[in-house]
């Protein structure tokens, strides 16, 4: 008799503890999860894709996964302004990381951390860390900048120095296309020189480009733009004028397929060149952009929202994005796989990606100045380079008020 009560009680604790596992309900049904995913219009075909292969992988739990239409660009306001209402997971570019989190709209990613940064670049997982903390998944690395040449011009040693550009440009009467008069691209100069761009306890801009290292890279800026081969302007000009009077310039990816219907069988990307310093060569920097997919802090299924945000980000979905949209992969593995290296554009992101700095701690007081100063080179100001560049530091650095 004690035996059959003995067998009894452990048949009722099995049994209450398969009603309280979290993929049933009091009933033993399963649990019905209720998430929403927020993606670009262009993401949506293969955010589809994607969530019912991640349901099937999960038959365990009652997956009920609506998708939107809110790109990243709009994904900042449209979350901030109404947490509630947002999706539980979305993209976004990581310049906006700080606008959410304070907002304290970010959940902090605590599953699988460690697989997580180890499977990304350096500077995805940095773009998505704060204080240490990781807050989104990185998703993508693509938005930056390299340059396209034309190879009946230049050879792969060439292109391994600005110097050697300017000169070769200047005996064929071609230009290299530069647009100096723009923050994001003049700041590859100063950090190449190994000038940063932080951010004080006070919440101020802090750059040092007026110091020795700054007044290398400004008179390099102002030799490169004194040059007859020079050519500044926007992606209008570089479009108009590659393969024609135009040998090179520094752009990103969204300027892939017509610099390729330009040039042709020469169209040749790589990663961005050294400049002799005071004769030192130093390799040029960049700025890194990446795409970044967050989970929101009032999500009810955490766990689940984390699942298939990791998912949504693996080495596996990021290769399938490069497929379905050309989007560079900021996993290490997906991003030397052989379908992406084929791709002349993302091979010469990654191959700078080593030289790219993220834009995280650049504020709003950073670009009206930079772009003042480039404008200056672009005009061939002869002001003593000194006093352009205190000039610049001193707005860029001004409290605000």
């Amino acid at each position: 008799m004690k035996k059959v009560m003995k067998l009894f009680v452990v048949s009722l604790i099995a049994l209450a503890l398969v009603a309280c596992s979290g993929g049933t309900n009091g009933d033993g049904d399963k649990e019905t999860v209720n998430l929403k995913v927020w993606g670009a219009q262009e993401e949506q075909d293969f955010l589809k894709e994607r969530v019912e292969t991640f349901k099937a992988a999960h038959e365990d739990i009652d997956f009920n996964i609506d998708l939107g239409v809110v790109g990243e660009p709009d994904a900042r306001d449209q979350v901030t302004q109404d947490l509630d209402a947002a999706a539980d997971i979305f993209s976004f570019p990581n310049d906006q990381i700080t606008d959410f989190l304070e907002a304290g709209a970010l959940y902090k990613i605590t599953k699988n951390r460690e697989q997580i940064e180890s499977e990304n670049v350096e500077g995805a997982v940095d773009a998505a860390t704060v204080d240490g903390d990781l807050y989104a998944y990185p998703m993508t690395a693509d938005n930056g900048y390299f340059m396209y040449y034309d190879s009946s011009v230049f050879s792969e040693d060439d292109v391994k120095s600005l110097d050697k550009m300017i000169e070769v440009a200047e005996s064929k009467d071609k230009k290299v296309f530069f647009d100096v008069a723009n923050g994001w691209y003049i700041a590859s100069f100063f950090l190449g020189a190994g000038n940063t761009i932080d951010v004080d306890a006070d919440g101020t801009q802090v750059v040092d480009f007026n110091n020795t290292n700054g007044l290398k890279a400004g008179n390099f800026i102002r030799k490169f733009t004194s040059s007859k081969a020079f050519i500044g302007g926007d992606d209008a000009v570089l479009t108009a004028g590659m393969g024609d009077t135009i040998a090179a310039g520094v752009s990103g990816t969204w300027n892939a397929g017509a610099m390729q219907d330009k040039l042709g069988d020469n169209y040749a990307a790589t990663k961005l060149p050294t400049m002799n310093l005071d004769g030192e060569e130093a390799q040029m920097a960049s700025f890194g952009g990446y795409k970044l997919m967050g989970v929101k802090t009032s999500t009810k299924h955490p766990e689940e929202a984390m699942m298939l945000a990791e998912f949504l980000t693996n080495e596996e979905s990021q290769i399938m994005r490069f497929e379905a949209r050309e989007l560079g992969p900021s996993n290490l593995k997906a991003a030397a796989s052989e379908e992406v290296l084929a791709n002349e554009a993302l091979a010469a992101l990654a191959e700078q990606s080593e030289f790219a700095a993220s834009q995280q701690n650049v504020m709003g007081s950073f670009w009206d100045p930079a772009e003042a100063f480039g404008t200056e080179m672009v005009d061939n100001s002869t002001e003593d380079m000194q006093v352009l560049l205190d000039k610049m530091v001193d707005q860029i650095n001004a409290p605000s008020e």
